[in-house]
């Protein structure tokens, strides 16, 4: 068959089909615009409905956007006589093939699984996954979508952060503020401690957060005490820097206080 013949055929063929061509092209684009959609509003609704948990919500959308594509695929090759029992066992041995293949994609999409049901993190916590950190921002089919503090985007296929050790900052409602600072061996501890407790009060304390100063170590000509204080995680970083901004002051004073008698 010479190269005319086939061009004759291959001409024949699109002018046949011209039309379920248009209409598959139609529907394809409807699919993929009602897929957006209704994921967009499935998101939307579970985020409302969760108490706008954005943990479960975007994952449940996705795996509803790739179904309603999945089905429109399916239409769009009925458009050209493909028989939908055919079209499931092409897919199914596609399927196959596809996941023989893409062992470590399909491995994204369990780990993203898990993530959601075990609830390691939510949508707006700060962790550090083995090297990992920053908020959580998303948590999507394949990967997880984190923002440092610096500003910059990560995106952590979801294998790799099941399979680390998650040191989430943000799962519980307070963390504790800790300062190491070193006092003159003669200095009298119970006073320091006084003075010291005053400056850890600050409006980021916790509810009924009771500060604390302990004695860590001791040496020949100082004395090293450590400051405790529990305050609420969201305001970790801000209430870590006033506490030891103030507690400057406070140490600041005492000694030009002794310094000046």
């Amino acid at each position: 068959m010479n190269n005319d013949a086939i061009f004759g055929i291959s001409v024949a063929w699109i002018l046949a089909n011209v039309w379920s061509m248009f209409v598959a092209l139609i529907v394809l684009v409807a699919g993929w615009f009602i897929a957006r959609t209704i994921s967009r509003y499935v998101t939307g609704f579970l985020a409302v409905r969760l108490n706008h948990d954005q943990t479960v919500a975007p994952i449940v959308g996705q795996v509803v956007q790739y179904a309603i594509l999945f089905v429109t695929i399916i239409v769009v090759l009925g458009q050209f006589g493909v028989q939908t029992a055919s079209i499931l066992a092409v897919l199914g041995a596609a399927g196959l093939a596809i996941a023989l293949s893409l062992q470590g994609t399909l491995s994204n999409i369990a780990a993203g699984i898990m993530l959601v049901f075990l609830r390691p993190f939510n949508a707006g916590d700060y962790i550090d996954a083995e090297g990992i950190v920053g908020t959580v921002v998303e948590i999507g089919l394949f990967s997880t979508q984190l923002r440092t503090r610096d500003g910059i985007y990560i995106f952590a296929p979801n294998s790799k952060l099941s399979n680390a050790k998650i040191l989430n900052y943000s799962r519980e409602r307070s963390r504790i503020v800790e300062v190491t600072f070193n006092v003159p061996r003669s200095a009298d501890i119970d006073q320091v401690r006084a003075s010291v407790v005053r400056s850890l009060q600050t409006d980021y304390s916790a509810s009924g957060a009771k500060p604390e100063v302990l004695v860590e170590t001791l040496s020949d000509s100082s004395v090293t005490l450590s400051a405790r204080v529990p305050v609420k995680s969201g305001d970790w970083w801000t209430a870590r820097s006033e506490i030891q901004e103030r507690l400057k002051e406070t140490l600041d004073g005492a000694a030009s206080s002794k310094s000046g008698a």
